[in-house]
């Protein structure tokens, strides 16, 4: 299992990729937005990872490739 990362900003907002391995709520009231989405791309046979604002991210024929790459990129 990958370690959860959990980063809090000045403001002492969090923000992570969710995860049930961290009970969020005993945080308080949750306030979810996407940080992205993994689609399959049927014309290129690719698994695609999009921004909130549809920008491609990353593609690859795995989808635990994105999966693992989704996990990094935001756990910089």
């Amino acid at each position: 299992m990958k370690a959860a990362v959990l980063k809090f900003d000045p403001t002492g907002n969090g923000c992570c990729l969710y995860t049930e391995a961290i009970d969020l709520s005993v945080l308080g009231a949750l306030e979810i937005a996407r940080a992205s989405s993994i689609e399959f791309n049927n014309a290129t046979q690719q698994w695609e990872i999009k921004s909130p604002e549809r920008l491609l991210l990353f593609s690859d024929p795995s989808r635990q490739a994105c999966l693992d790459w989704e996990q990094q990129y935001f756990n910089r």
